[in-house]
């Protein structure tokens, strides 16, 4: 608060006065005010508070990264991936890597291997391999691995990476491939190969290897953007082999790189923290995307102004108390040629810190110093829209939305018992502040409904009841549409993620119902997650299929520390399934 102050001395008036000497007092000048006092003092002085002042210059002030922190800039590492059909043995290189189930590791009387593979590279070895699986114990259980060190011989080491009773599920060879970028980690390697004991159909080949080239790519990446000192891998080159070869499984591996480096920077936009991505770097970061895509996709971020223009109440309200102002993130992804045959929107919650707001987070387990990733629904979008950009499917048109803001508290926000109004007219009792990412995703529902779309997918990091019923390695989907349903979870299951559909209980809605609004925002903690769905349905045109993803518990991963990026992969799927080339 900024004071001047103006002192004089009088011989009249007795009574104490107050006026204000503006006739239209503005938001943006100060607020003069004169005092009458008793006779011998009288004072006048400008009050210009900072409820008066400019929330543009708050916005100018927030811009200012906390902690002077900035992100360093790092060049993620470009693996060349390959498929070969060559003899195992005959391979050069750094590391050999060998997939291998427990069925595998069965040996005969004399503790020699009866696999075809196996056996043949132990005599290549001269017995080394089943000496050390023996004496390491090593029976090909997932997570279990060792690596020999092999001087002089044709690839440096030989490992052996466990896949447990069978490798069936894209997961496990997302696992394999991990697996062999953390040897690749340890010793160093610039160069490997990837090969399974037992060798797959031709009905999985394709997705098989995509799954270990994806792993490869993810267990590569360590976000060191905000560390002192960082490592860089040294591992250049993949070779698959027994996979097959040709054009279509390069195509598929190319597909799975696009895919992870969509993954890839879904995890660097959650990992980042709140000081660094605010709301207005987040859609920063969503331009830049349709500037390198510029041949296909397009961007319009909306600011405060024009977003209440369009009449969301609900989601300016969760961003009133913030220093830093929302911007509301539209990107459209369009082919370059041919005809569309679908429209889709994938809707994601973006807020970059969540407080809480005025029933703010406290207590143990309440994690609000991890509440940077409350926008993880819209990393999972942009990291999406990174990698449809790249793959360009035909013939479905996709449009990435985000209403990108902060909860916070302060004198302007958001207050239990408020009735706020939806850019649909619905208008909502906010009995709970700390259930704001759906009043934000309820503007930009009804927003992406009115882009013309078919089909939508939301996903947010939306309640701690989802990962109370389905813990932390899958999210609950919510839909009262049957096709879409197997759609997405078919999609989930290409990708090797994992979702759990959740029932739509219509009854429980009793639960949401206001006695001054048409709604209130939570229902309090019995179907937590099931009631934040039902509230999203009403933001939903009828004539739009609708899915709600509630991703709270997978999109981070508490042992390493860091996001996972969960999401991408699946959305990626979807979008192909609706396209032309499926």
């Amino acid at each position: 608060m900024a004071v001047t102050l103006v002192t004089s001395f009088a011989s009249s008036s007795s009574r104490f006065h107050f006026r204000s000497l503006s006739s239209s007092p503005s938001p943006y000048s100060s607020c003069f005010v004169r005092f009458r006092l008793p006779p011998r003092l009288r004072l006048a002085f400008a009050v210009t508070p900072l409820y008066c002042s400019s929330r543009a210059m708050a916005h100018t002030l927030a811009q200012a990264t906390l902690g002077l922190t900035q992100a360093n800039s790092v060049d993620h590492p470009k693996i060349s991936f390959s498929a070969k059909e060559i003899d195992v043995t005959e391979w050069k290189g750094d590391i050999l890597a060998v997939g291998v189930s427990e069925k595998d590791m069965a040996k005969d009387v004399n503790s020699k291997f009866e696999n075809p593979i196996l056996k043949k590279l132990d005599a290549h070895l001269g017995g080394l391999l089943a000496d050390v699986s023996s004496e390491e114990d090593f029976s090909g259980k997932p997570g279990q691995s060792t690596v020999l060190r092999l001087p002089g011989l044709g690839s440096k080491r030989v490992g052996l990476i466990g896949l447990g009773k069978s490798a069936s599920s894209p997961s496990a060879f997302q696992s394999l491939g991990e697996a062999v970028a953390a040897a690749a980690k340890a010793s160093q390697a610039s160069s490997v190969a990837v090969v399974l004991a037992s060798s797959e159909s031709n009905e999985t080949k394709l997705s098989s290897a995509s799954a270990i080239a994806s792993g490869t790519v993810l267990g590569l990446f360590e976000d060191s953007r905000y560390k002192s000192e960082s490592k860089t891998p040294s591992l250049k080159s993949v070779d698959i082999i027994g996979f097959g070869t040709g054009p279509e499984l390069e195509k598929k591996l190319k597909y799975a790189e696009d895919v992870s480096y969509g993954v890839i920077f879904g995890r660097e936009l959650v990992n980042s923290p709140a000081n660094v991505l605010t709301p207005a770097v987040l859609a920063e970061e969503a331009s830049k995307l349709a500037s390198m895509y510029s041949d296909v996709m397009t961007a319009n971020i909306l600011n405060e102004e024009q977003c209440k223009e369009l009449k969301m109440g609900s989601y300016l309200a969760v961003a009133a108390a913030s220093a830093n102002p929302p911007h509301f993130i539209h990107l459209v992804y369009k082919p370059s040629s041919g005809p569309v045959k679908t429209k889709l929107a994938l809707v994601g919650k973006g807020l970059t810190f969540d407080s809480g707001g005025y029933n703010i987070k406290t207590g143990p387990g309440c994690s609000i110093e991890l509440m940077k990733f409350d926008m993880g629904g819209s990393a999972a979008v942009l990291g999406a829209a990174k990698a449809i950009g790249q793959i360009k499917p035909p013939g479905v048109e996709v449009h990435f939305i985000v209403a990108a803001c902060e909860n916070m508290i302060s004198g302007t926000g958001m207050r239990p018992g408020d009735v706020i109004t939806a850019s649909n007219g619905k208008t909502i009792e906010v009995n709970n502040t700390d259930a704001e990412g759906r009043l934000t995703l309820a503007d930009a529902l009804v927003y992406a409904c009115n882009q013309g779309v078919d089909k939508i997918v939301d996903l947010a990091t939306l309640t701690g009841a989802c990962v109370v019923a389905l813990g932390t390695s899958m999210a609950g989907i919510y839909t009262p549409n049957d096709e879409l349903a197997k759609a997405v979870i078919a999609a989930s299951e290409r990708s090797g993620e994992k979702l759990w559909r959740m029932p739509l209980e219509e009854s429980y809605w009793e639960m949401m119902k206001s006695g001054v609004a048409d709604m209130v925002n939570t229902g309090g903690r019995a179907g937590g997650s099931i009631t934040a769905a039902l509230f999203l349905k009403q933001f939903v045109s009828e004539k739009v299929e609708w899915m709600h993803i509630d991703m709270a518990g997978p999109v981070w991963n508490e042992k390493k520390k860091a996001a996972t990026g969960f999401g991408v992969a699946t959305l990626v799927e979807w979008v192909q399934s609706n396209s032309s080339s499926s």
